[in-house]
């Protein structure tokens, strides 16, 4: 690290704690040559996650835009925002953990209806249908059957689970 007074490449580290909630890591340094101290901070570099749109063009990830389609099938749903953005967090998570610069709108979308059953079976049929171009009442009926048979039954009131 260059000493930024003077120049030169020569420090020590004096003292060193973690910063932005884990993030990064805060380094003060003294310089060899002139004892000017300095902050440096250590960060993670990703590489950037891009999404292969149908059309084949590529397109830089936007959380936000992933963010605002959960939103929109989840409106006037009893949803917390924070499941909302955890959605968002693990998808993002989970291709970052897989190594994947590059990720399919379809596999996104995917990812999106996978977590979206676990939460509100109306968000998922809301998203469903946009994601799979609902075009008749068949294709929600479709759906509704899968989400059926994915889902376990709900037993009666009173009869205990095994």
């Amino acid at each position: 690290m260059r000493c930024p007074s003077c120049g030169h490449d020569e420090d020590r580290v004096v003292d060193s704690r973690v910063a932005e909630e884990g993030r990064a890591i805060r380094r003060r340094r003294e310089c060899e040559v002139c004892s000017q101290r300095f902050t440096t901070f250590e960060r993670v570099e990703n590489a950037p996650l891009l999404v292969a749109k149908r059309s084949g063009e590529k397109q830089p990830f936007d959380r936000e835009k992933l963010i605002s389609g959960v939103r929109k099938a989840c409106k006037n749903r009893p949803v917390l925002p924070e499941a909302m953005e955890r959605v968002a967090d693990d998808i993002v998570e989970t291709l970052r953990l897989e190594g994947r610069s590059v990720v399919s709108t379809a596999d996104l979308g995917r990812d999106v209806l996978e977590r979206l059953r676990d939460i509100d079976e109306v968000a998922y049929l809301r998203f469903a249908s946009v994601y799979k171009d609902f075009k008749e009442l068949n294709d929600f009926e479709r759906e509704l059957g899968l989400l059926a048979k994915k889902v376990p039954p709900k037993l009666p009131a009173g009869v205990p689970e095994e």
